[in-house]
């Protein structure tokens, strides 16, 4: 018990703040353009920031992050196929289906892992939480988006996918910062504190326009939540524990071990809720999700923090 009051104490300021958002939507002092704003400025400038501040005094000698990137990988397409199954046993509809394909695999691994990390292990894990976030990403634009559009029997787009891919600011930032690593570049301090000062701010920003967004959403009848409780706990304790159980004897140090299961067990982000409204797919089912989820994660993020430790 002691050990997850200590996990809890961990992530409490981080929900602290998105109370902050939930209360500001709630008395109006907030309005919904606030979040797209908001998020914006954290895709834009705060993360790509924070990417590259992360990544410019990383050392690579001695550290390999491809089996890192090999195994979330893989826990990222099979979360994704596992769509397919439940969605004919369950005898779910194609745009249901289709929605899974996000819910199953694409966990807020950065407006809300980055930070939970960052709270958790401190300034060393950021390289890793940065890999993580691209991985996820990477595959989200690209083979998420690859089958909700040949689900959809719509010809599927290769140059549309490689442009998202080539102008996320993310992917660019961590580009930039192996650039940076690689040639070993040394940035002119009056950069370097510029970057900082943007890196610093975006954890408040992401997480206040995660409360703000939580607050419009409306809340409907208790029974059309079952659906969506059952997909939040699979996909914050029953997948991340399978992952658990597979990779615990794969070889990554601790850190990253750790920082793969926490962003495993991360509640439904923003992004897919974006793309479910971009490809008219279960918006309702999936903006739901992301409420339920967030709301649960602060005592299950707390949970697989002592399962870590």
């Amino acid at each position: 018990m002691g050990s997850f009051i200590i996990a809890l104490k961990t992530v409490l300021p981080l929900f602290l703040i998105i109370f902050a958002g939930l209360i500001f939507s709630k008395t109006k002092a907030a309005s919904e353009t606030w979040v797209d704003i908001l998020n914006k400025y954290a895709l834009w400038i705060g993360f790509p920031a924070l990417v590259i501040a992360s990544l410019m005094n990383l050392e690579v000698e001695g550290e390999s992050y491809l089996k890192l990137i090999l195994l979330n990988s893989a826990y990222i397409v099979i979360s994704m196929l596992l769509a397919f199954p439940v969605a004919r046993i369950f005898k779910l509809s194609k745009r249901m289906r289709s929605s899974l394909f996000l819910v199953f695999s694409f966990g807020n691994v950065a407006y809300l892992g980055i930070p939970v990390l960052f709270n958790a292990f401190g300034t060393e894990v950021l390289p890793t939480a940065a890999i993580l976030s691209a991985v996820y990403l990477f595959w989200l634009l690209t083979l998420g988006i690859i089958l909700i559009e040949s689900n959809s029997k719509k010809e599927i787009d290769i140059k549309k996918i490689g442009l998202n891919l080539v102008k996320n600011p993310l992917l660019i930032s961590i580009f930039i910062g192996l650039l940076i690593v690689f040639f070993k570049l040394k940035l002119p301090m009056i950069f370097e504190e510029t970057i900082n000062l943007f890196s610093n701010s975006v954890t408040a920003v992401v997480l206040f326009s995660l409360g703000i967004f939580l607050g419009f959403n409306k809340v409907g009848h208790p029974g059309e939540w079952i659906q969506v409780f059952i997909f939040a706990v699979l996909t914050m304790l029953v997948l991340p524990f399978i992952y658990y159980l597979s990779i615990k004897q794969a070889g990554l140090d601790s850190m990253q071990f750790d920082a793969s299961i926490l962003d495993a067990s991360m509640p439904l982000g923003v992004t897919p809720y974006a793309l479910a409204v971009q490809y008219k797919l279960e918006t309702t089912v999936v903006a739901r999700i992301v409420v339920l989820a967030t709301s649960l994660s602060i005592f299950t993020i707390p949970l697989w923090m002592v399962v870590l430790s």
